[in-house]
């Protein structure tokens, strides 16, 4: 699937739009992705800020479909554990990024090489529009090479 057609469906998943959150940016080669979560009635907890579980549910499946996307369809890849840290609290518009870099990709692919399971964990500051991180969420994706059939 095209990024800009995974685009198309994430604005239309529920989990994403009946919470506020929009993917902004998904680069074509699956480098890269930006997404933002805009402050609604809708999705602000009992002190009036942002949701927490919005805010996990924001970050939870880039790094397992970057990952995915970027070794190709030879190894199996899912999420294993995730964690998220409130930092402070989150109100107004908050942006999460993630870029994989190449060096990760090849590091993964070489560790996998022997059939062998990897975790990695990937960390994603969610940042205030005044650039301060109001959360860290950490996710550990699996990988391993698909066996020959």
């Amino acid at each position: 699937m095209k990024a800009s057609r995974l685009r198309t469906l994430f604005r239309l998943w529920p989990p994403f739009l009946f919470a506020g959150i929009r993917v902004t940016h998904l680069s074509d080669d699956f480098r890269e992705a930006r997404v933002e979560l805009r402050q609604r009635f809708y999705n602000r907890n009992y002190v009036g800020t942002h949701f927490g579980g919005s805010l996990f549910a924001m970050v939870d499946p880039f790094w397992m479909i970057l990952v995915m996307r970027r070794l190709g369809p030879g190894y199996m890849v899912w999420d294993q554990a995730g964690e998220i840290r409130f930092e402070k609290p989150g109100r107004g518009t908050v942006v999460a990024g993630f870029r994989l870099d190449d060096a990760v990709v090849d590091e993964i692919r070489a560790a996998a090489e022997g059939g062998d399971k990897v975790l990695r964990w990937f960390e994603t500051p969610v940042t205030d529009a005044a650039g301060d991180v109001v959360a860290r969420v950490r996710k550990q994706v699996y990988v391993r090479k698909k066996r020959p059939a």
